[in-house]
C-alpha cells in the first residue's frame, strides 16, 4: 500500500506522541516538522528522526510532499493554523481543542465540510478497547436504558503554587483550564459511549490558587539550583483548579461530573460509572484494561481487557493478548491508524472524532461557563 507522507506543527507533550502513534500504523511516514524558527525546528526534527524541519507553518504547508498536517499547537492558534492547512489542500489531525470559540469551530466545520479534506480531532479516550466495549454494551442494549452517569478527571500536575503552565493563561488556553483541558474529554468519552448528548448544564468553578508562581526564566535555565523567591514572578489566576458539574441528556437522564488539576496523586484518571437499565458500568483510565460490572441479582464482574472476551468492535481495538496491557499510546495510535485507513481509502466509514465532535464540545465548555459565572442551568447551544 502507497506510504502517506504526513508533516507535524509543534512539538510539546503531545506532539511526540503523534508522531509514534502515527509511525507505528505501518504505513504513514513523518517527513517534515515545524517549529517557532529555524533552530528550533532543526533540533526537534533530528530528536525525532523527521528529515525536513521548517521555521515556518506556510513554509511546512508549500512542501508538497506533506499529504497530513498534525496541529499540535498550543490552543490559540489551533484554529488559524487549522484553515491554513484547509486552504493548502491537506488532510488535518487537530488536537483539542478544535478552537478557542464555538464562533470559530463553526467555521471550521464549514470550512472542512467545503474543502472536501479529511478532517479529524484527537479524543484519544475513546480508542480504549474497553471504551469501546462499553460503546458497545449501550448500542447492543446489553446495558438497558441510561438512568444516570457520574463520573470525575483528577490530576495533580498543577498541585502546586509553584506549578506553571502556558495553560494557566487564558490568552493562550481560554477563559476555562480545567474543563476545557480534561473536562471536554470527560464529556466526549460520556456521549460517544451513550450516543446521547449533554442539553442542559449547571456548574460551579473554585479557583484554589488565586495567586500562581511564575518562573522568571524557563526551568531548564535553573537545572542543579534551588528557587527562591527572587526567581518567580506572582501572578494572578483566573481560570479554574476544580469545577463541579450537574448535566442532563436528550433521554432525560441526568448526571453530574468533577475535574480537579490539583487532585493529589491522581495522575491522569478519567473515571465513570454508568448505570442502566439492566446493568452499570465502571472505568477508570489509570486502570484501562479493567472494566467492572455492576448487577443486582448476580455477582458482579470484572471484564479484563483480552481481545477474546471482547465484543467484535472491540476486539478491533485490542492488539495484544490478553495479560498484555494497552494504554495511552495506543488509544492515540487506534485514533491515528482509522485516521489513516479513511485516508487511503482502506476504509470507508468515518470511525474517528472529527471538526464536528470538537465542536460540539466546545459548545459544553461555554455553556458550562456561562453557567458557572450565573450560577443557573444552562442549555448547550449546538
Amino acid at each position: 500500500m502507497k506510504t502517506i507522507k504526513a508533516g507535524i506543527i509543534g512539538t510539546g507533550f503531545i506532539g511526540p506522541a503523534h508522531v509514534e502513534a502515527a509511525r507505528r500504523s505501518g504505513f504513514v511516514e513523518m517527513v517534515a516538522l515545524c517549529e517557532a524558527n529555524d533552530e528550533l525546528a532543526r533540533t526537534k526534527a533530528n530528536q525525532l528522526g523527521i528529515p525536513q524541519s521548517y521555521g515556518s507553518v506556510d513554509a511546512l504547508l508549500a512542501d508538497k510532499e506533506v499529504e497530513v498536517v498534525h496541529n499540535c499547537t498550543p490552543n490559540h492558534v489551533h484554529c488559524e493554523i487549522s484553515k491554513k492547512i484547509m486552504a493548502a489542500g491537506k488532510h488535518v489531525v487537530s488536537e483539542k481543542p478544535l478552537a478557542m470559540t464555538t464562533k470559530q469551530s463553526k467555521e471550521l466545520v464549514k470550512l472542512a465540510a467545503k474543502s472536501g479534506v479529511v478532517n479529524a480531532i484527537n479524543f484519544n479516550y475513546r480508542y480504549y478497547p474497553l471504551m469501546q466495549e462499553a460503546r458497545d454494551q449501550v448500542v447492543s442494549g446489553k446495558l438497558g436504558d441510561v438512568f444516570h452517569i457520574t463520573g470525575s478527571y483528577t490530576q495533580d500536575w498543577l498541585f502546586l503554587p509553584t506549578d506553571w503552565n502556558w495553560r494557566l493563561v487564558p490568552e493562550f488556553s481560554g477563559e476555562s483550564r480545567a474543563i476545557a483541558d480534561v473536562g471536554s474529554h470527560w464529556c466526549d468519552a460520556i456521549q460517544f459511549i451513550t450516543g446521547l448528548k449533554i442539553t442542559k448544564v449547571c456548574a460551579a468553578f473554585s479557583t484554589v490558587h488565586k495567586h500562581r508562581m511564575k518562573p522568571k526564566k524557563p526551568i531548564e535555565t535553573y537545572a542543579g539550583k534551588m528557587l527562591t523567591a527572587a526567581d518567580y514572578d506572582k501572578m494572578p489566576i483566573n481560570t479554574e483548579d476544580f469545577a463541579s458539574v450537574l448535566f442532563q441528556l436528550n433521554n432525560g437522564a441526568q448526571g453530574s461530573f468533577s475535574v480537579s488539576q490539583v487532585f493529589a496523586g491522581r495522575k491522569n484518571r478519567l473515571f465513570y460509572e454508568l448505570a442502566g437499565s439492566k446493568k452499570s458500568l465502571v472505568w477508570d483510565q489509570e486502570r484501562p484494561n479493567e472494566l467492572w460490572v455492576g448487577y443486582r441479582e448476580k455477582a458482579n464482574e470484572l471484564l479484563m481487557k483480552d481481545p477474546s472476551l471482547l465484543s467484535a468492535r472491540a476486539r478491533a481495538y485490542a492488539h495484544y493478548p490478553g495479560g498484555h496491557p494497552e494504554a495511552y499510546p495506543d488509544g492515540l495510535k487506534n485514533f491515528v491508524l482509522r485516521v489513516y485507513s479513511y485516508i487511503a481509502g482502506k476504509s470507508k466509514e468515518v470511525d474517528f472524532s472529527t471538526f464536528q465532535d470538537g465542536h460540539d464540545e466546545l459548545a459544553i465548555c461555554e455553556a458550562i461557563l456561562a453557567s458557572a459565572k450565573s450560577g443557573k442551568w444552562v442549555s448547550v447551544k449546538y
